[in-house]
């Protein structure tokens, strides 16, 4: 409920600017019509009124409004009512009223598609039907340069405004895309990339070293005895936990390196243009650093990791047996007594 109010305001604030300017310079575009006709002074009041208060009036309707989108939605068959009142009154002018009615018809296709649209003439006849059953059906074909001059601002400045709130918005959508699009490549406990985004950015990594003939190194990192954190503190510490230890990447890694959240407990790097004895050294240390943490409520906890090593080489035939290397490397870890770091054929190790 709160976010659908919260949108609706949005959409009000939106709108509420176009909404000024374009009143204001269509209330000129029926003055220059409206000039030669002997109308009551009640009706250039309203005028004044729809021009210049209406906009003031809508906004408020609309954000005092529980449901500001459907007050903003009615707004819209109001300001058609107007324009068919006006394109009426003034005899049907033609530049004033095809100014009028075809301004209309671009803002309700506009804020609410064909719906809006087909309502919206309906309120345009509502309104030709009220100014009709006041002064008369009436049709004036005539039309003098006061009204060429008073419709050019119309005619100019508020198409440039519609453009621009258009341009305005379609940037917004394309941030949030682009947003939405980071969202789904992230693991959202630790803020790292996720399992699938990963993988796709080792078969890349695979396929540029295959190419370039470079160096880089993955690491498959697993927390020690993770489920006995677990079972024997909660789910909330062990999440504190996977935080840590994606905190510690951040701080150890350099900007082109890539981690990821591989599974429960398991996280998974690219420390791209690395050897393997390099790579061995970065994890090292942070593996000791790791190991330093102390939970604020639970001085008592210990954690630890096994970490397992591979380096690009140019003989493996694709990505999964470049990670298989790096997952064999992990198991060696594990079977020596854990908490130590294993390269790839057992190449380089550190010990606890």
């Amino acid at each position: 409920m709160e976010n659908r109010r919260g949108k609706g305001l949005s959409f009000a604030k939106r709108i509420y600017k176009p909404r000024i300017i374009g009143l204001g310079v269509g209330c000129i575009s029926v003055m220059g019509a409206m000039h030669p006709l002997s109308l009551p002074a009640w009706v250039w009041a309203l005028l004044l009124f729809n021009g210049y208060a209406w906009a003031h009036v809508a906004y408020l309707m609309s954000t005092r409004s529980p449901f500001p989108y459907q007050a903003e939605q009615r707004n819209f068959l109001y300001d058609s009512l107007f324009g068919g009142f006006w394109a009426a009154a003034t005899q049907f002018t033609p530049l004033t009223a095809v100014t009028l009615v075809s301004m209309m018809a671009m803002n309700n296709v506009a804020a609410g598609g064909r719906r809006l649209f087909v309502r919206g003439l309906l309120a345009q006849a509502a309104g030709v039907g009220v100014a009709w059953a006041l002064f008369g059906i009436r049709f004036n074909p005539q039309v003098d340069l006061v009204e060429v001059y008073t419709c050019l601002p119309m005619l100019t400045l508020y198409p440039m405004l519609i453009g621009m709130v258009c341009y305005e918005l379609a940037i917004k959508l394309s941030e949030h895309k682009r947003a939405l699009s980071a969202l789904s490549r992230i693991d959202s406990l630790t803020g790292l990339l996720n399992h699938g985004s990963w993988k796709d950015l080792l078969s890349l990594e695979f396929h540029q070293r295959q190419q370039q003939q470079g160096v880089a190194t993955i690491a498959l990192i697993d927390i020690d005895h993770f489920k006995r954190i677990n079972d024997t503190h909660g789910h909330i510490v062990g999440d504190t936990v996977l935080r840590q230890l994606s905190h510690e990447l951040r701080q150890h890694l350099r900007e082109n390196d890539l981690a990821g959240r591989y599974g429960g407990d398991e996280f998974c790097v690219i420390l791209a243009q690395t050897p393997l004895e390099k790579a061995a050294q970065i994890m090292e240390h942070m593996r000791e650093t790791f190991g330093n943490y102390r939970h604020p409520h639970i001085p008592e906890l210990r954690v630890s990791l096994s970490i397992g090593l591979a380096g690009f080489e140019p003989a493996l035939s694709d990505a999964a047996a470049w990670l298989n290397a790096a997952d064999r490397a992990l198991y060696v870890a594990k079977r020596n007594g854990r908490n130590r770091v294993n390269a790839s054929a057992d190449a380089v190790a550190y010990p606890a």
